[in-house]
């Protein structure tokens, strides 16, 4: 009989975008293979893909703790209905409660994917901050698994949770983000000019979506011909969205193209990729602009930093400055050579490092070494 491996995953387009190679492989391999979502358009897909599917009640961001508590039990009966041998577990609150559940059901193996801590771990509080203490020991108790591995896609996220006793030095596995497919997002050479710098992320305050914009105000009064375009839509579910008053203020600097599915399109027809965020696990966007041989400008944060070789592939800024991103970013515009030999830089690490078929076979060994 085929073992059974279930994914956990929040939100069902993000499996899609970020795990559904990882689960196709793994059904090629012989693995039954289910997935685990709250309801979305995207179900479809995911059954239409040959895979299992199953819905859990779940939040995003609510904090109300019988639901909470809810989610937890759903997971814990489908897991004793289901039966899987080992569970794939993405994103924070799959990860904490699905780890819970886990280890009530008792799941022979559990596979932890970190694709960010988030702010909870790096911000200031006078006092005991409750809600860091409680978060804390959530993740000591999801992450207690005898036989499992958490895969970090940074090393600050790594040593936070080691320093918190969250993990195992054993457990750690690093892996730079979900891969990227190479031959889709391709070199193309760069579109005659002006220079175009594109930022392409969800319209969160901290993807540093405010401080792109600025920037653009910034270049546009001293006279540039740099122009900047800004690929995505808020996101209402996520307290850090945009608003629709503060997308009618940023006047014509920059161009909202909303959403944008041909990412590698898009880059094909910018010459620099920009993503000022606050924190990330290992953005995507970066990756993706990697493997396209564009140059990238980012800031000096966890996750970012992790996504470029720091001066070789791309420009470090400071989090929060639109003067210095709006500076580095001049930097390359008006630097052919250098703005050319970054964008090769970039290609090299994506094949070295990216290449979702590396990461999709790292994941398989995971799951061989678990439940060997």
């Amino acid at each position: 009989m085929s073992r059974k491996i279930l994914f956990v995953v929040n939100n069902p387009a993000f499996f899609l975008s970020h795990r559904l190679p990882i689960a196709l492989k793994a059904k090629e391999e012989g693995y039954e293979v289910a997935v685990a979502t709250m309801p979305g358009e995207a179900v479809a897909q995911i059954v239409a893909h040959g895979l299992t599917h199953f819905v859990i009640p779940m939040s995003r961001s609510g904090m109300n703790p019988f639901a909470e508590l809810k989610t937890i039990y759903a997971l814990y009966r489908l897991y004793r209905r289901y039966r899987p041998d080992l569970v794939h577990l993405v994103t924070i609150k799959p990860v904490l409660y699905g780890g819970i559940a886990a280890r009530l059901a008792r799941v022979k193996a559990v596979v932890y994917a970190i694709s960010g801590l988030g702010f909870i771990f790096t911000r200031q509080r006078k006092g005991v901050d409750w809600v860091r203490q409680i978060t804390q020991l959530l993740y000591r108790l999801a992450l207690g698994h005898a036989n499992s591995r958490v895969i970090v896609q940074n090393d600050n996220d790594r040593q936070i949770l080691l320093d918190i006793g969250a993990m195992q030095e054993t457990q750690a596995v690093k892996i730079r983000g979900s891969g990227v497919d190479v031959t889709v997002f391709a070199t193309q050479p760069e579109p005659s000019k002006p220079v175009v710098v594109t930022m392409a992320a969800r319209l969160l305050k901290d993807k540093g979506v405010m401080e792109f914009v600025k920037a653009a105000g910034i270049s546009a009064r001293c006279g540039s011909d740099i122009r900047w375009q800004l690929a995505g839509t808020p996101d209402p579910g996520n307290p850090a969205s945009v608003s629709l008053a503060d997308m009618e203020s940023w006047g014509t600097e920059v161009n909202v193209l909303g959403d944008v599915r041909d990412i590698a399109g898009l880059y094909a027809q910018s010459h620099i990729v920009a993503l000022p965020s606050y924190r990330e696990g290992l953005p995507k966007s970066l990756v993706e602009a990697a493997a396209c041989g564009r140059a990238v400008v980012t800031t000096d944060v966890p996750g970012c930093r992790d996504a470029i070789a720091v001066g070789k592939s791309g420009l470090l800024v400071p989090v929060r400055d639109a003067q210095k991103l709006y500076e580095a970013v001049a930097r390359l515009a008006g630097d052919n050579n250098l703005r050319l030999s970054m964008g090769k830089e970039g290609r090299i690490l994506a094949l070295e490092e990216f290449d979702i078929r590396k990461v999709v076979d790292r994941h398989l060994a995971i799951y061989r070494e678990l439940l060997s």
